[in-house]
């Protein structure tokens, strides 16, 4: 198991770290994981950032580290070539479009990453539910800093399980053509409408159907 030691600025010299954290808004282990699988992901793959659509992540977490992700890949929800798939955990694939290749990049369920600093857990309690000083604010920013610097120098396969996988590669996003809602009259993607009495009616207009309890 790495150890933690004293760091200056998380992140300080590792690659694009920093841009990730700016994108992001702040430091946290969330965020160098996903960072860590977005890099071991590009050197699986041969792969450099994509400027379209060149490569896909499809992310089972909508979590910390997607942001991650999205700046190191170039896989962006806006571009259409990052897919979320609400499974709860701290998983993705990357796919090269060009080569056909896949890889799973998953939590490894061995590494428990309180075991960085297993004192941390009332701190960052306290912190989460607004009762902490200054002074324990500070704290745990510094502790919180080291596990981070921790991740981002472990080896991967500390970290993760990853498998090279064979999976269906979406296609490319499509442009649809957008019509008037007709209960709100905004203009929706033809994809994103319903038929209602004959009406074209979007998702947020229109009346869910189920004859199910």
């Amino acid at each position: 198991m790495s150890t933690i030691t004293s760091p200056g600025t998380p992140g300080e010299g590792h690659g694009r770290f920093a841009e990730a954290a700016a994108f992001h808004g702040h430091v946290c282990p969330g965020l160098a994981l996903g960072y860590r699988a977005a890099e071991t992901a590009l050197e699986r793959l041969r792969s450099g950032r994509a400027e379209d659509e060149e490569l896909v992540t499809i992310a089972e977490t909508d979590a910390c580290g997607v942001d991650a992700i999205q700046v190191l890949t170039g896989c962006t929800a806006g571009k259409g070539n990052l897919f979320f798939k609400d499974y709860g955990k701290h998983a993705f694939t990357f796919i090269n479009r060009r080569t056909g290749d896949a890889v799973r990049v998953a939590a490894n369920p061995s590494f428990n990453i309180d075991s960085l600093d297993p004192g941390l857990a009332p701190l960052r309690a306290r912190v989460m539910q607004g009762r902490a000083s200054d002074k324990e604010h500070a704290e745990f920013h510094e502790r919180t800093g080291r596990i981070v610097e921790a991740l981002l120098h472990m080896p991967a396969e500390e970290l993760f399980s990853i498998q090279n996988v064979d999976v269906e590669i979406p296609e490319r996003a499509r442009i649809f053509r957008s019509v008037p809602c007709a209960k709100c009259g905004e203009m929706t993607a033809e994809s994103r409408v319903r038929v209602e009495d004959g009406e074209l009616v979007c998702y947020a207009c229109s009346t869910e159907y189920s004859r199910r309890g």
